[in-house]
């Protein structure tokens, strides 16, 4: 049987590039067997993105769209894209053209072939991306593999085509940070990647400038690891070892006279700001941690949907 599909496009600020993002999506659906449908999810935008998609809706029916009461993030997109797939099949890209439609039907042909749950993209290169986004982005996945307790496949973002089995079980996810791509390798099944060769923004500026990076990474951390509690632990005891360590030397150094009172201004000085550092760091880590129980226990909605058309 010819399995449904549904692509899902968060957009934010995506008025140079929809239109041209929407025509190449629907000559590459339009090529397709499978019964195929858009879901556009306008996270908040500040332009003329909410317009155009309510004239591409009103042209096409099988164009849905989902609107933000305000900018919830791109992940809160992604997420109310999935909740709101009702097909067999779901493909997540956004709106700028890096990661292109024409892939999809290699994609598809991909999860056929090896009866996999979930294709993954993984970037072979990042054309147009400044060296520092490219080296911050390799490490990033690495260093989070250091300290998750699943297996996240490195290079890759949330391009990827999923299947109702992934739905089904995103959708009972709970949590209010969601991590989309982490979350659907947590969810485990068969996960094959997809090599591909990312191409430059059509248009516009990243929607993910360094502080919104860091925002996620710190997201996808403290909610795929305890590892960070274990660290802090572990500098806490490394600290008392040091402090009595020193603590013997002094003593020692005061009985047989090889420490001088007044010339250990220094070695306090260090030893008080190495000693405050760490806790302040352990101090941090706990309160991300407390942060994000306070937000699960608010239990306020992800998002607010200001509208709907076509669903």
């Amino acid at each position: 049987m010819t399995k449904s599909l549904t692509v899902i496009v968060p957009c934010y600020n995506e008025e140079l590039v929809l239109q041209e993002s929407y025509r190449r999506l629907k000559r590459v659906l339009n090529t397709l067997s499978n019964p195929s449908e858009i879901s556009f999810i306008d996270d908040g935008s500040t332009d003329n993105t909410g317009v155009l998609l309510a004239e591409i809706a009103a042209n096409d029916p099988h164009v849905k769209v989902i609107v933000f009461s305000r900018n919830f993030g791109h992940q809160k997109a992604v997420t109310a894209g999935i909740n709101h797939c009702t097909t067999d099949l779901a493909v997540i890209m956004d709106a700028d053209l890096q990661d292109t439609p024409e892939l999809i039907p290699e994609m598809l042909e991909l999860l056929e072939t090896n009866q996999a749950q979930v294709v993954y993209g993984v970037r072979n290169t990042r054309k147009g991306e400044s060296h520092f986004k490219v080296w911050s982005a390799k490490w990033f996945y690495r260093f989070l593999n250091l300290f998750s307790e699943v297996e996240l496949p490195v290079d890759t973002g949330d391009f990827r085509l999923i299947d109702s089995n992934i739905i089904r079980e995103f959708n009972k996810m709970p949590e209010q940070g969601k991590y989309v791509r982490g979350l659907v390798s947590w969810s485990g099944f068969k996960q094959i990647p997809f090599y591909y060769e990312r191409e430059p923004r059509l248009a516009g500026e990243t929607k993910y400038p360094f502080s919104k990076m860091m925002t996620l990474a710190t997201t996808s951390m403290l909610y795929f690891s305890k590892k960070p509690l274990m660290l802090a632990t572990t500098l806490g005891f490394l600290s008392v070892v040091i402090a009595l360590i020193y603590g013997l030397y002094a003593v020692l150094g005061h009985i047989f006279g090889f420490t001088h009172a007044d010339s250990g201004w220094t070695s306090l000085v260090v030893l008080i700001v190495f000693f405050g550092g760490v806790q302040l760091f352990t101090i941090g880590i706990l309160g991300a941690y407390i942060g994000n129980l306070f937000d699960e226990i608010k239990s306020r909605p992800e998002y607010i949907i200001a509208k709907k058309i076509n669903c």
